[in-house]
């Protein structure tokens, strides 16, 4: 996975800060966005985050694991 892949969310992944749900559980599944990031070093420091990749769906971001996502054709 690199920047600029369709990807799908594959499992449920429940978010409560998505803008039109703010503060209510929001299962994120079968959503399509965008890799906009996937985070492996930091400041040239190799790192090992527990939700590397960064997806948007429009305006709003979430991060993920590489095993909650599957791309899209």
């Amino acid at each position: 996975m690199q920047a600029g892949d369709q990807v799908k969310v594959s499992t449920s992944v429940v978010v409560y800060h998505h803008p039109e749900h703010r503060g209510q559980a929001f299962d994120l599944q079968g959503q399509t966005g965008e890799i906009k990031q996937v985070l492996n070093d930091w400041k040239g420091r190799p790192i090992s985050p527990t939700l590397p990749v960064i997806v948007a769906f429009g305006r709003f971001k979430a991060h993920f694991r590489s095993d909650e996502l599957e791309p899209t054709s």
